[in-house]
């Protein structure tokens, strides 16, 4: 059964393994945004896959410029469709925009998600978030450690 998963890509080697996982008839997902005019990842040094494991594992995991499929020792982790659908749902044009908000939580306010698959998640409200952060927000949600990227519309401050 195929399920989405996430890889860890070599620095700067985004754009090339989707490429060759698209040219091998891959599905992939690989968000996108502008920096400065510059098409950039949203992730930097991830991506999306959908793929049968195990049966497609090694073609997966051995593709040149892919580090390692995310998982822990039992195997990857395979994602639910509403983390992709979330995404893609913030996209114009093929790009992920985070729009701002008129009225927005303070740095450290208690934050409610109001729409969407989390709707309901309580959680504490950071600022705007470098490539690096939208990683690190990701890779814990895929760990099921509780941090969460999410339009400002879709929280409300609580308490």
């Amino acid at each position: 059964m195929r399920h989405w998963y996430l890889l860890s890509t070599k620095p700067k080697k985004e754009f090339r393994v989707e490429k060759i996982l698209r040219e091998a008839s891959f599905e992939v997902y690989l968000p996108k945004h502008t920096e400065k005019t510059t098409l950039r990842p949203f992730f930097p040094g991830y991506e999306f896959i959908l793929f049968d494991y195990p049966r497609d594992y090694n073609l997966v995991k051995y593709t040149r410029g892919v580090k390692t499929v995310v998982g822990n020792k039992a195997g990857p982790i395979p994602l639910p469709d509403q983390v992709i659908d979330e995404i893609r749902s913030r996209e114009v044009d093929g790009l992920v925009v985070v729009l701002p908000e008129v009225e927005t939580p303070c740095e450290g306010d208690d934050i409610e998600v109001t729409a969407g698959p989390l709707k309901g998640l309580r959680g504490i409200f950071k600022q705007e978030l470098s490539g690096r952060e939208r990683v690190l927000i990701l890779l814990n949600y895929v760990s099921y450690q509780g941090r969460l990227l999410i339009e400002r519309n879709k929280v409300r401050k609580v308490g």
